[in-house]
């Protein structure tokens, strides 16, 4: 697989507005707290409406996922060209243990390798408070669509 060309650098501050302005990402309460070509980092706040464990208070696996797979789109887009579209085509999670009930989690996700046509992302989940102790590891691959080509017909737009 060939490198994708980097000849427009990453437009963060657009990328952050739409990270921002998420209906979804505002709805669960995930947020960015950093991101640079070499790491992307997510929280989502404790929210009892999300709590997959009644007996326990854990949040549902499922915030978790979402919020790596946005952790992991994130990384990637910190590194590819201004205006790329991405899709995520596998993504993994390995759950170690149960998050601590009340506390907020941390998603973190670097791109270790951008190809013309696939980014590979790997990353952890883990509380604010607890970054020694990983409740969940990540691994995914996003479909990355380059700037300028017409995915229906293939034309250079």
């Amino acid at each position: 697989m060939r490198e994708i060309p980097n000849s427009t650098p990453p437009d963060l501050d657009a990328v952050l507005k739409f990270y921002a302005n998420s209906p979804h990402h505002q709805a669960t309460g995930i947020t960015v707290v950093s991101v640079d070509v070499e790491l992307a980092r997510m929280r989502v706040p404790y929210n009892k409406h999300f709590i997959g464990n009644p007996d326990t208070g854990a949040v549902h696996g499922g915030l978790i996922t979402t919020m790596m797979d946005a952790t992991g789109g994130l990384a990637v887009l910190a590194k590819v060209p201004a205006g790329t579209s991405i899709a995520t085509l596998d993504l993994r999670l390995d759950y170690l243990r149960s998050a601590e009930p009340g506390s907020d989690l941390i998603g973190e996700a670097e791109c270790f390798k951008v190809t013309r046509n696939i980014a590979f992302t790997r990353g952890m989940t883990y509380e604010q408070k607890n970054a020694q102790d990983p409740i969940a590891n990540f691994i995914a691959t996003y479909m990355i669509k380059p700037v300028g080509i017409d995915m229906a017909t293939g034309n250079t737009v």
